[in-house]
């Protein structure tokens, strides 16, 4: 029973096959001249604007990359590199997913100035607070859409509208929790640049996607044949570009949120009842994450118990599930002493069934038992 669908997904077969039939089709380089070159270029000028209609906004850019990392980093370091003149303040979240506190934090080192918003205890930012952080030299702000730890929702639409109105700033939203699932739906306030990943939407991994506005300027990371408008160098895949654009239209056409909702509520509810467990962001999170934390406990411990029982959770972010110590969103939410290291995520997928909830719940109940019996570890 796999619950860690955050992390990464199974690829849909639907996309396997159009991955492999691209692979066997049009395998030829989209940059050559020939016959073959231009039908394979002509398949991948569709995929991208496959997955710009598939975003519903007015981003008419897109740059195929080799997952959500590449493309936060294209997009941060990317916009800084190509408008610098403008200005040398930039802002983001302390609960932002590490490629992009990363690229910052390089930017940093570079003499560019970098403040970070707070959150409050369900991983909220201030809107009140971004507006009082937003100077004349303002160049750019990256706020996740929904946070791949505890599940936040942030309210894009206002940032937007804020940053837009209050500063010459651009926006740049890291959506790759929330596409296909959470819609970005005001067109009027929305970010300008939006950054995506195929293997969360049961895509091929290795493959991701950066769309912004065609006003916006960006210079290469990376340097080599031109390749993307000069902006990502290398010759493109093809066969990723069309699974790409094959998983983002089934995720939007096929996702399932009111049965995630369902699930949540009763998660919640679950675990809400139990002694010595916290839900984190109850009342903030998207319908497809739950995250939990139990006191005196190591998240390790509970991950290890559910897989003994065939039930795969995972600690944290996959990203940083394997180093040792507390992450930075657990920090940045400020979270008790005793609970901040026992804490696992539990996130829904499309295959996902009502029984295995039950499974779940039947299997933290065992486990809780256990600790009254005095097993900690």
């Amino acid at each position: 029973m796999y619950f860690d669908h955050s992390a990464t997904t199974k690829t849909d077969e639907r996309v396997l096959h159009t991955f492999m039939e691209v692979s066997t089709t049009y395998f030829s380089n989209p940059a050559s001249l020939h016959a073959a070159g231009k039908q394979a270029e002509k398949l991948l000028e569709k995929a991208r604007s496959q997955v710009l209609a598939t975003l519903g906004l007015e981003l008419t850019e897109g740059v195929f990359t080799s997952g959500g990392t590449e493309a936060n980093n294209l997009a941060i370091l990317g916009y800084v590199y190509a408008n610098q003149h403008k200005g040398r303040h930039l802002l983001t979240t302390a609960v932002e997913h590490p490629s992009v506190l990363h690229a910052f934090k390089y930017l940093e080192t570079q003499n560019f100035t970098v403040d970070y918003l707070t959150v409050d205890s369900e991983g909220r930012i201030s809107l009140a607070e971004l507006q009082s952080f937003l100077r004349p030299d303002t160049l750019l702000v990256s706020i996740m859409h929904v946070n791949n730890e505890i599940g936040t929702i942030q309210p894009i639409a206002e940032c937007a509208k804020i940053i837009h109105s209050q500063s010459r700033a651009v926006l740049h939203s890291d959506c790759v929790q929330s596409f296909g699932k959470i819609k970005l739906d005001d067109e009027q306030n929305c970010p300008d640049l939006v950054t995506l990943s195929g293997h969360k939407i049961y895509g091929v991994k290795g493959s991701g996607f950066l769309a912004y506005r065609k006003n916006i300027r960006l210079h290469a990371i990376s340097y080599g044949g031109g390749q993307e408008k000069n902006l990502r160098n290398g010759t493109v895949s093809v066969p990723h570009a069309a699974a790409l654009a094959k998983a983002a239209r089934l995720q939007v056409e096929e996702a399932n949120i009111q049965q995630f909702q369902q699930w949540r509520d009763e998660l919640v509810q679950f675990f809400s009842g139990i002694e010595d467990c916290l839900v984190l962001a109850p009342q903030a999170s998207a319908p497809y994450i739950v995250t939990v934390a139990f006191r005196h406990v190591t998240g390790e411990v509970v991950v290890n118990f559910l897989q003994e029982r065939g039930i795969f959770v995972s600690t944290s972010s996959a990203c940083s599930s394997k180093k040792s110590g507390v992450s930075h969103v657990i920090e940045a939410i400020r979270l008790p002493k005793d609970f901040e290291k026992g804490v696992i995520r539990i996130s829904f997928g499309k295959d996902q069934t009502t029984d295995e909830i039950h499974q779940l719940k039947k299997a933290v109940h065992q486990f809780m038992q256990l600790l009254k019996r005095g097993i900690r570890k």
